[in-house]
Formats: structure tokens, sequence, C-alpha cells
């Protein structure tokens, strides 16, 4: 089937009796909170990040009774900052070409140079939500823009942190089962059930969603049901509730055949992208220990970043601030000096999180500055 064949089946499927009216760019701006009235919710989010982000190192820094480590001019060697640049590099990059490869798979193709815009506003609006929720909105009303459909920039939002988590999610306990380094966490014997339970669901769900999808939609709808008759919900919630949730399932389920049913070169290299943006964010905290002077094991590194990052998909905070500073403390506490430690934290979160979203802030106003031709 050629792109332009499967680009129109999507949009039929998306735009059938099943799918919500079109919606325009000012529309998707307006759910995404950017609306007038949606600024004071963006100043709370923002003043939380913040607060969060340096609870965890300020209680480490307050350990050492305020003195700064030694050693923290290593952080700013000539070696240390051209590999970080490398690495940056590597991680933008791989972060906008896999979900470039994820739109080619489905049949829709977005000039490369609209992929930064796509990369730092989606890390900046991602990280300033609980749950990460607002960054692929903010992306779909950007692809929007770009003449994709809503249907589809939906599905490739989605199937493109569908990729990455399967890749977190399904080595996870098994880590807790053969990494050294984790055996002699304190934590152990809790976090390997959770870990193990909560990978079972997250595979089970998505492969019972793509081979019974009317089971979930119609245990989806009883419970909606039950609500409305226990009066938790209002008649034109239930409505809008069981429509959407229709939608979306039906929408995913059918970009996720269209995407395995693609172009096998655009298919792998949405593979191949998602592993390597992977693999470069979770290099970051091996760069600095090596410049601090440990000689710390790369797969260890690697490992501990995989449990990490998934403890992080489930922190309700804007950015997982503190939840994710607290579990990277935790998870490293044993391998690393409590004097440095702090500055690996500080150090990893900048280079991973903050320096995008810095980034992000004008990409994201001259964005929103420029004329909605598309709308």
């Amino acid at each position: 089937m050629g792109r332009q064949q499967r680009k129109g089946a999507i949009g039929r499927r998306t735009q059938g009796p099943e799918a919500a009216p079109a919606l325009d760019s000012t529309s998707l701006l307006r759910k995404a909170g950017f609306g007038a009235r949606g600024w004071p919710k963006w100043s709370l989010f923002t003043a939380l990040f913040l607060l969060l982000s340096t609870a965890v190192p300020y209680t480490i820094y307050t350990e050492l009774d305020g003195r700064f480590p030694l050693g923290a001019e290593r952080l700013w060697s000539a070696p240390l900052v051209l590999g970080c640049v490398a690495l940056l590099t590597v991680y933008y990059c791989s972060d906008g070409l896999r979900l470039f490869f994820v739109l080619k798979a489905l049949g829709y193709a977005i000039p490369r140079r609209r992929l930064a815009p796509l990369v730092f506003i989606n890390l900046l609006v991602s990280n300033l939500t609980p749950m990460a929720t607002g960054g692929g909105l903010a992306q779909v009303w950007y692809l929007r823009r770009e003449g994709v459909h809503v249907g589809a920039a939906t599905a490739a939002t989605t199937l493109r942190t569908l990729l990455a988590s399967a890749m977190i999610f399904v080595p996870a306990p098994f880590l807790f089962l053969f990494l050294d380094a984790l055996k002699r966490n304190p934590l152990h014997g809790h976090w390997t059930f959770f870990l193990g339970a909560a990978a079972a669901l997250y595979v089970g769900f998505f492969t019972l969603l793509l081979l019974r999808r009317g089971w979930f939609i119609h245990l989806l709808d009883l419970i909606l049901r039950l609500l409305h008759r226990l009066h938790l919900i209002g008649a034109p919630r239930l409505r809008r509730w069981r429509f959407g949730l229709r939608r979306e399932m039906i929408r995913f389920t059918v970009a996720l055949r269209a995407f395995r049913k693609g172009p096998r070169q655009a298919v792998l290299l949405a593979l191949l992208f998602s592993l390597l943006f992977l693999l470069s964010l979770f290099s970051f905290p091996a760069l600095l220990l090596w410049s601090l002077g440990y000689a710390i094991d790369y797969a260890t590194v690697l490992g501990l970043m995989t449990v990490t990052t998934f403890i992080m998909y489930f922190a309700p905070t804007p950015g997982a601030a503190g939840i994710a500073e607290g579990a990277f403390g935790l998870l490293f506490a044993k391998l690393v000096g409590q004097a440095d430690l702090v500055l690996v934290i500080l150090a990893w979160r900048f280079l991973t999180i903050h320096l995008g979203m810095l980034i992000g802030v004008p990409l994201s106003l001259h964005t929103l500055a420029r004329r909605n031709t598309n709308a």
C-alpha cells in the first residue's frame, strides 16, 4: 500500500462516525491550556516544578552541613563539556527523528527543519504538566499546523511514547533480579514485586487492547454507566467520555496496525532512533560520574537509569520533579559518595530536562507568534 493510500485510510478511520469533529489549531491550543485563562495554572505548575526540583538536592546539601562538594570544577573540564555537547546532539536529534519516522510509517512526512520545535516544545510543556500530559497535545497542535490530520498526529505521538516506554517497562523487573547494584538496595524486595506487576499489566493491557479491543470498550462502557447510576457523573459527561474513550481506543489500534504494516525501513528507523534516544538519555550520568573519577560500569548505569525512568512514569508532579531526584539519589547512593551525589543530580537534571526547557521557551514563543496558515 502506497503512502497516499495509507494516509487516506488513516484519515477515513479517524474522520468517520467514531471521530470527533475536526479541530483547528486554535481549538487545540485552547485544549492544551494556553488560552488566557490557562496562565495561572501554568504559573502554578512552573513554581511547583522549580520547588520540587530543588528540594532533594537541597536536602542532600544540608546533610553536608552546607559545604559545597570538593572537585566540582571537574564538571567544567573541556573533555566533559565536549562530551556533553556531542551527547546532547544525539539526544535531541534522535528524539525528533523517532517521531519523524513514526509519522512516515503512518504515511505522513513533515520537513526535517520542523523537528526542532517539536522536540523542544515537547520538552517544555511535558515537564510543566503532571504525568507529562501536555507535551503530546502540544505536539499534536504543532503537527496540525503543519498539515497533519489530528487523528494521525495523536496516533503518532502516542506510538512514539509507547515504543520508548515498552523499552523501559519490559526490562525493568528483570534488572532487579540480575543487576547486582539493585540487589544491594534496601528497597529491592518491595520494588521487585511492584515493577513486575506494573510491567505485566502494562504489556498485557496493550496486547489485549490490540487483540480484543471490544472487551475494553465494553468494560469501560459498563464502568461509566455505573458511575452515572451512582450520580458521580452527569448524562452529558457520560456521553462525552464514552465517545472520547471509544474514539481514542479505535484510533490507537488502527494506527498501531497501520504502523506495523508501514514501510519496513521507516518502522525499523523509528525503533532504532527510539533506542538511540534512550541510550543517549541514560548515558549522561555515566559521563558525569566518569568525569568525577568514578570507575562505574556503563551497563550498571544503564540499568539504574532504566529503573529510575520507570519510577518517573508514575510521578504525579510536573516533570517528575522531586520524584526523579529522589529515585536517582536512592539508586545511586551506594555507588556515589554523598558529597558528589548532589552535583551529579543537579547536572543530570540540567542536561536532560532544564536545558531543553530553556531552549523551548523562545522556540515556543516564536511558534505561537507565527501566523496560523493551516488552521
